[in-house]
């Protein structure tokens, strides 16, 4: 294998540029004498900044460039999810270095595990090789296991993440399994030899291998973005975290899990003869996790468990515009847009559940009743909050209204009428367990004892910005989802 040129190192700087941050920061910590997040926290905004400006600089000017050896290739649609993973970083950077230093955390790593889960993602969405799929989709893993049980002396914390590593490295066993079928079948790594021998076959019987593999293989993926019935870690693991370590799971790793699985549907199995199955059950997927989502939220008390089925719920949603899209092609855009809607409503949900949490003992702050007359007490605040809420929700002119909308659009452009209906009534379900946060801050009388929390301008700025993108891309949809349209 050769050595990349100068010409590949600079096509894969968005992804590199993270990582190298990462190791800055872990330099950087080890030298300070005085420990303080902030510090390592301006440093991870400015490397993901940079990523940010040369990933744009190669979105504008349409490069599409396969890479070392065809592994990796750096075109719009890597670009478009790259800056997706960019958006929730840095969001996640902003909310969590005030948190941190709130809860008394002086762990400046906290932000390298950050910046190399984003280089994880990239290289997953970026990918048309099974293998660097998986590296990328481990280097993410193996930081997630971490950041869940970043804070030792919680019991939930180490319940969770021990639930999640155990749980994780079993689906990573089917994903690889699946990898394993494929190559038996094909003889191929890459997704574009795969699509070819697959081509080649149609018209003959389906080889049960093949089935078995694309089986194993949507089974693993399921597992990161918490589809039913592979969703029993989610809230466990979600109430354990810091909720901004929340936010970036919630977000973050379904952003990157769906942009794995629209390569290897667009590319991998575009020509399939198993295309009809495939739809079949990604379908199925979609309805099961939609109705399990929402109704058992129905039922949290707690704000992270709340939003960790809102989570599940939510993969549903993007489930129904991945069904879509193999059946009619148009799905995809869908797809980029609702995850950039979702990743701001989402960081900025769990960004104001850190600031109200950290006014409780244990859990209590992170319970509904905590956010009773929010509105008297932290006016901004709860005007955030119900703006994440409402989008979440789907009321218009919020981003995810719009999101929803392209979504369930997808599904009756490709004919797909039982989704779309399901999809609204579950939508309408959701409604009461969202808009309950709702009635907590502007109806409900505030606690004698209920205290308020100071919080820092990194905070703010983060919630400011979530709410700003959520408000925008609701009332100016156009040009996202023209742009997610041509990109995939």
């Amino acid at each position: 294998m050769t050595l990349p040129t100068l010409r590949e190192i600079g096509l894969l700087l968005p992804m590199l540029l993270p990582a190298i941050g990462g190791l800055w920061i872990l330099c950087l910590v080890a030298l300070q004498r005085k420990r303080d997040v902030r510090w390592s926290a301006a440093h991870a905004v400015i490397f993901l900044g940079l990523s940010a400006v040369w990933a744009i600089m190669l979105l504008g000017y349409g490069v599409r460039e396969q890479i070392l050896g065809g592994a990796i290739v750096i075109d719009p649609q890597a670009m478009a999810f790259h800056l997706v993973f960019l958006v929730v970083a840095v969001l996640t950077v902003l909310s969590a270095a005030g948190h941190l230093q709130g809860e008394g955390i002086w762990q400046g790593e906290f932000f390298s595990l950050i910046l190399f889960a984003v280089c994880g993602m990239s290289i997953m969405a970026s990918s048309e090789n099974l293998l660097s799929i998986f590296m990328g989709l481990e280097i993410l893993s193996i930081c997630l296991y971490v950041l869940a049980g970043f804070t030792r002396d919680r019991v939930y914390a180490i319940e969770g993440a021990l639930k999640y590593f155990l749980l994780g490295a079993f689906s990573t066993g089917f994903i690889l399994y699946g990898m394993a079928l494929f190559y038996g079948v094909s003889g191929r790594i890459d997704l574009q030899g795969i699509a070819a021998t697959l081509a080649s076959s149609r018209g003959g019987a389906i080889d049960p291998l093949l089935l078995a593999g694309a089986a194993l293989l949507l089974i693993g993926l399921a597992f990161k973005v918490a589809a039913v019935p592979f969703h029993f870690w989610a809230p466990d693991v979600y109430q354990g975290s810091l909720a901004p370590v929340a936010g970036f799971m919630a977000a973050g790793t379904k952003a990157a899990a769906f942009a794995a699985l629209l390569r290897i549907v667009t590319v991998g199995l575009s020509e399939s003869p198993m295309r009809e199955q495939w739809i079949a059950i990604v379908s199925a997927l979609a309805l099961l996790t939609m109705v399990t989502g929402n109704l058992t939220a129905l039922a949290q008390q707690n704000i992270k468990r709340m939003l960790a089925y809102s989570s599940i719920a939510n993969a549903g949603y993007l489930l129904v515009a991945v069904a879509a899209g193999a059946k009619s092609g148009n799905g995809s855009g869908a797809v980029l847009f609702y995850l950039t809607a979702y990743a701001l409503m989402t960081v900025g949900a769990f960004a104001v559940a850190a600031l109200i949490g950290r006014g409780g003992e244990g859990d209590q702050g992170h319970m509904l009743n905590a956010y009773a007359g929010l509105a008297r007490r932290r006016p901004y605040l709860a005007a955030g909050m119900a703006i994440f809420m409402l989008s979440l929700t789907g009321i218009p002119p919020t981003a995810g209204f719009m999101g929803k909308f392209y979504i369930f659009k997808s599904a009756v452009d490709a004919g797909m009428y039982l989704l779309a209906i399901v999809g609204l009534v579950m939508s309408v379900v959701a409604a009461f367990y969202y808009l309950r946060v709702v009635v907590q801050m502007y109806l409900r009388d505030p606690s004698p004892t209920a205290a308020s929390t100071p919080f820092s301008p990194s905070e703010a700025l983060a919630i400011a910005l979530a709410s700003a993108g959520t408000l925008y891309i609701g009332l100016f949809p156009s040009q996202l989802f023209e742009l997610a349209r041509l990109v995939l």
